[in-house]
């Protein structure tokens, strides 16, 4: 990684609004907590948190011209819910123009918002992060923090559960990568207390 920590703040402040920023800098304190908790890179959980939604204010039209600059398409199901589009063109950002390398940060900022088959525990460490961070106010939200404290995959399921619901009554289509976390998830919790599928 070519920029410093401040470096890279300093970057995402020019691209978002003030709620954003402080929210930015939530999910990267968390992130580097659950990182050290659970046996990640606490640099790159920092890292991966500053920047998974730098994107997130960008005008839409904007975040795809810059994913079909970089020659990245995006499925169908994120072509019919723009919701799902800036952590696609974070991380194609943060790859091209801030000239991030290191593919565990830009692979957990690309799949922060929706999940996906195999998370890496990097991977999963951003998308708790991204839902429990302090900043987050919202039914269940403290219920989801205390079930991360024991298992990162209990609080994912939580989180998903919530989305699922969420993008069901907005009558949007859900991430086939949400379902693939979920069923990840709850495999890895039956191994665990040892009811193997």
């Amino acid at each position: 990684m070519t920029m410093t920590y401040e470096e890279y703040e300093r970057e995402v402040k020019k691209h978002l609004s003030e709620k954003r920023f402080y929210h930015s800098r939530c999910v990267a304190a968390c992130a580097k907590r659950l990182a050290k908790r659970y046996g990640a890179d606490p640099q790159k959980a920092l890292t991966a948190g500053i920047l998974h939604d730098i994107m997130k204010d960008t005008p839409k039209e904007e975040q795809l011209k810059i994913l079909e600059e970089f020659g990245i398409l995006l499925t169908e199901t994120q072509r019919e819910n723009e919701k799902l589009w800036h952590s696609v063109s974070g991380a194609a950002y943060c790859e091209h123009v801030l000239s991030v390398s290191d593919r565990e940060v830009l692979d957990a900022i690309a799949c922060h918002t929706s999940g996906k088959k195999d998370m890496t525990l990097l991977d999963k460490v951003l998308f708790t992060a991204d839902y429990i961070s302090e900043d987050r106010d919202y039914p269940g939200v403290e219920e989801m923090r205390k079930l991360a404290e024991s298992s990162l995959e209990e609080a994912m399921i939580e989180g998903i559960r919530f989305t699922v619901t969420e993008k069901m009554e907005q009558s949007l289509p859900m991430d086939p990568g949400s379902i693939d976390a979920y069923n990840d998830a709850l495999r890895i919790l039956s191994v665990r207390k040892g009811k193997v599928q």
